[in-house]
């Protein structure tokens, strides 16, 4: 529900937060840039906006509809916003070289730049702060829902709750916990063996899958064979690859689900 406020925001908010900018504000240099040819700046103030929409539904709408798969850092959707200012930039560019024959593309595309970047990353800011609003707020996990995880010499290391481990690897001396962070995936590595945790796995219903694998039930999505007749776990976490199932669990496991 979150993604689709997003992507309202995005469509439909961001471009008339723009156009109310450009025709309330009534800057000396957007005049001269928009309404050169006279009584145009309404109109190409209109056209610059549709052009804003259509630049929105294709960069937002396969960004919410992929959101799971891309998992963007906060970093990494700086950057496919800035793109998304770049690239309307651009379009606008070329409607204002065409529409006015003796503006050439490139002067165009610095007007326009100038333009963008002065009014949109306002409007980036206030929905990023509205859809902050509307976010709910996670209730804290209950203290028997939490797993405390410690290493070899029994000290704490990790407390996670039940709900957002996915599953546990061991490698040599260490085990290594893959866990949802928000909607991150991350890896914490742990000095400790498969038996100092297999009491605590079984406390809170974490299930021994193979040999160097327990997984949380609570996560697969689906048990298949693969071509080599290999059983594997599939996760309700796109980016995640699959867990392998020994025969001897398949059973255990399958009832879980």
């Amino acid at each position: 529900m979150l993604s689709y406020i997003g992507l309202f925001l995005h469509i439909l908010a961001l471009p008339v937060f723009f156009l109310a900018f450009i025709l309330i504000y009534e800057s000396e240099w957007m005049d001269r840039f928009l309404n050169a040819n006279g009584e145009m700046m309404i109109f190409n103030a209109l056209m610059l906006t549709c052009i804003l929409i259509g630049i929105m539904c294709g960069s937002r709408i396969p960004l919410t509809v992929y959101r799971e798969r891309l998992r963007l850092s906060w970093w990494q959707y700086s950057l496919w916003s800035l793109a998304e200012l770049l690239v309307y930039s651009c379009f606008a560019a070329l409607y204002m070289a065409l529409i006015y024959g003796h503006i050439g593309y490139f002067p165009a595309l610095g007007h326009c730049l100038q333009l963008n970047f002065a009014i949109l990353p306002y409007a980036y800011v206030i929905n990023a702060l509205l859809i902050t609003l509307v976010r709910p707020d996670a209730p804290a996990p209950a203290e028997e829902d939490l797993i405390r995880f410690a290493d070899s010499t029994g000290r704490l290391k990790l407390v996670i709750a039940h709900d957002v481990l996915l599953f546990i690897e061991a490698q040599e001396n260490y085990i290594h916990i893959y866990y949802l962070d928000g909607e991150k995936v991350k890896e914490y590595a742990l000095r400790q063996s498969m038996r100092g945790i297999d009491e605590l796995m079984d406390r809170h219903h974490i299930i021994r899958c193979q040999r160097s694998f327990f997984v949380n039930p609570r996560h697969v999505k689906v048990l298949r064979r693969d071509k080599e007749g290999m059983i594997q776990a599939e996760l309700d976490v796109a980016s995640m690859r699959p867990v392998p199932v020994s025969p001897k669990y398949y059973e255990q496991l399958s009832k879980m689900l």
